[in-house]
């Protein structure tokens, strides 16, 4: 699986150089929605990764290689674990690194809910993409995207209500910082296996 993982990373530094260099930036901004953009969408990073195995047939090669489905799958998962979990550590040093100069209220737990929406992402798409494919998955990506859009931005400015009224309410905090984590961890569990059945299913019939 390390040789996998490595594959992409390399695949990814080489196509999308520049493109992973504004992720980089954009976290590095001061907490707003360009930390959320750049922490989220590092969690599509495997799709991108499998779009370019697509175009070059590259499961066909590795079906003539010591790579199980385990492997094959895994490695996706991984590969976009480390993606958001560097730029969510990006994120903080560079807050921190600016409180340091100006004073500013940030919290390192402010970027959890951030990190594990970049998870649940994954949890819930990549064994639509492992079954369907990058290209038809995609539809369904798109899908997820509106909804998710519309119900955070229901959830904002719900916050932003009661923040003006000095008050916000205990369970939406404790949804904030025990449920969506909890959430994301129990969905990534149930994901794993269910992509490895679905990528096997649509390798092999």
């Amino acid at each position: 699986m390390k040789a996998l993982l490595k594959k992409d990373i390399f695949v990814l530094l080489r196509q999308m150089r520049m493109f992973l260099l504004m992720i980089a930036i954009f976290a590095m901004f001061p907490q707003g929605n360009m930390t959320v953009f750049a922490i989220v969408y590092c969690g599509m990073l495997p799709y991108t990764a499998m779009a370019y195995d697509e175009r070059s047939k590259w499961d066909d090669l590795a079906a003539m290689m010591p790579y199980t489905a385990s492997d094959m799958v895994l490695s996706k998962y991984v590969l976009g674990w480390l993606a958001v979990g560097c730029a969510t550590v990006l994120s903080a040093l560079s807050n921190f690194v600016l409180g340091l100069f100006v004073t500013t209220d940030f919290s390192p737990s402010a970027l959890l809910p951030y990190m594990c929406m970049g998870f649940l992402m994954m949890a819930i798409t990549m064994p639509l993409m492992f079954r369907f494919g990058v290209e038809k998955g995609r539809m369904f990506f798109i899908l997820l995207m509106v909804v998710v859009a519309v119900g955070g931005a229901g959830l904002a400015a719900g916050l932003v209500d009661f923040s003006k009224r000095g008050e916000v309410p205990k369970t939406v905090l404790a949804f904030i910082q025990l449920g969506i984590p909890l959430l994301s961890a129990a969905l990534t569990a149930a994901s794993i296996p269910l992509s490895m059945a679905m990528y096997k299913k649509h390798r092999y019939g």
